[in-house]
């Protein structure tokens, strides 16, 4: 299959090119310098002359707070720019996956989100994701919608990088304990994104990793497999006072008949670590 990849400069982006390539595809990435998913002249002329069979829209505004600041670019990239993507590829009769996220929910459930569940998003960063899950089926009907959450993997910056950061200078690191998630390694994402475009299963679904736990019981497991004696502190949402309010409850699970797992957050973060440290060595 021939894929183009927009936003493949990003975290979640760099991995899926390289599965999609690894995987025995044509793959061609695109950076945002590249590939403007705001400029639809851009976007339309880069997939003519591609003529790709996939598109794979990982570009995406992720600063969370910074959305509440500026909902209108955020909703430029995630929501309008979703569907300029989705349209052009429509127009070269190709597929189209949007990546989406957890944020969509407003996190009131006590038991994990399925596709059908109703969203609601409480922060502007939520809403643009939702109107870019709505821009791309509108606009594509061949398209997968599929929601993620807390990635984190080795080319871009994430929670896990803080942690260890952090927990290097620190005796002491303060976490939230009542935001409740699935914390996800892109890598494993990325050949799961990859699967599903293989098949005609159009339509939303979830992919995170399996499990759960909260950003306390995150950073406890990163300390504990770094090897660092830091003491993990347990903090509540309202006490960090974040520009941007994030769901209490955000657990995805799939209802899908085939749905593609992934494994569990711990086996990631466990091989993102490895992935981090064989890094490491060969810079060194």
């Amino acid at each position: 299959m021939k894929i183009s990849v927009l936003g493949a400069g990003g975290m979640l982006g760099h991995d899926v090119t390289l599965a999609a390539t690894n995987e025995g595809h044509e793959v061609h990435g695109y950076g945002h310098s590249e590939v403007d998913i705001t400029d639809p002249d851009q976007v339309g002329r880069r997939l003519r002359l591609d003529r790709p069979d996939a598109v794979i829209n990982c570009a995406a505004w992720t600063d969370v707070d910074g959305a509440e600041d500026e909902p209108e670019g955020a909703m430029a990239v995630n929501g309008t720019g979703a569907g300029v993507v989705a349209e052009a590829a429509a127009a070269v009769d190709a597929k189209v996956l949007y990546v989406s996220s957890d944020y969509v929910f407003d996190g009131s459930k006590t038991t994990p989100y399925l596709e059908t569940d109703q969203t609601g998003p409480i922060s502007s960063y939520g809403t643009s994701k939702l109107a870019g899950e709505v821009a791309t089926m509108n606009a594509n009907r061949r398209c997968f919608v599929v929601r993620s959450s807390w990635l984190f993997g080795i080319n871009g910056s994430n929670f896990v990088d803080t942690m260890i950061r952090l927990g290097s200078t620190q005796k002491q690191v303060l976490v939230v304990s009542d935001q409740i998630g699935c914390p996800t390694y892109t890598w494993h994402l990325a050949y799961g994104l990859v699967r599903l475009l293989d098949s005609d299963a159009y339509g939303i679904h979830h992919m995170a990793g399996g499990g759960s736990c909260s950003w306390y019981d995150f950073a406890r497991e990163i300390f504990r497999l770094s090897e660092m004696e830091v003491t993990t502190l347990s903090a509540t949402t309202e006490m960090f006072n974040a520009k941007a309010p994030r769901p209490a409850w955000s657990v995805l699970e799939s209802a899908a008949e085939h749905a593609i797992t992934l494994p569990d957050w711990q086996e990631g973060l466990a091989a993102y670590l490895e992935q981090r440290r064989s890094r490491e060595e060969a810079s060194a």
